[in-house]
C-alpha cells in the first residue's frame, strides 16, 4: 500500500521514464526484478547405491540403499521433493552402513592375514635347522 492507503495496482504511474536512473528528471519509480529461485532437488545417490550393492552389500544393506535410491528417484521424477527427500536421506544412512561395514571387515581381513603370515613365518623358521651342512 502506499501512503494514501490504495493498493499499488490501483495507482497511475505519475510521470514518464525518460533517462537513466539516477538522471535528474527522470522517474523516481524504483524498477525491480524478480528472480524465482528453484530448490536444488534432493538427491538419490543412486550410483553410491550401486556401487554398493556390486561391491558391498553386508546384510542386503546395498539392496536396501539401492530400493530407496530407486524410490527416491520415482518421487522426484513425480514432483514429489519432500518424499524424494526422506527416501534420499534413508538410502544415504544405508549406504554410510554399508561402507562402514565393509571397511571394517576388510580391515579385520586384512590384520588376520598379517597375524597369520607372522605367525607361519615363526612355526618354519622354529622347523628348519640352523646348520646348513645337517642332513637328519
Amino acid at each position: 500500500m502506499n501512503p494514501l492507503g490504495h493498493l499499488a495496482e490501483n495507482v497511475p504511474l505519475q510521470g514518464r521514464y525518460d533517462g537513466l536512473p539516477g538522471l535528474l528528471g527522470g522517474s523516481t519509480a524504483i524498477p525491480y526484478t524478480t528472480v524465482n529461485m528453484t530448490p536444488e532437488p534432493p538427491k538419490d545417490h543412486i550410483i553410491w547405491s550401486l556401487c554398493c550393492f556390486l561391491y558391498s552389500n553386508p546384510c542386503c544393506l546395498g539392496l536396501a540403499a539401492l530400493i530407496f535410491s530407486i524410490k527416491a528417484r520415482d518421487r522426484k521424477v513425480a514432483g514429489d521433493l519432500e518424499g524424494a527427500q526422506h527416501y534420499g536421506s534413508t538410502a544415504r544412512c544405508l549406504n554410510i552402513w554399508a561402507t562402514v561395514l565393509v571397511s571394517i571387515l576388510v580391515l579385520i581381513f586384512i590384520i588376520i592375514m598379517i597375524v597369520l603370515l607372522v605367525q607361519e613365518s615363526r612355526s618354519y623358521n622354529s622347523y628348519r635347522p640352523y646348520d646348513f651342512n645337517y642332513r637328519g
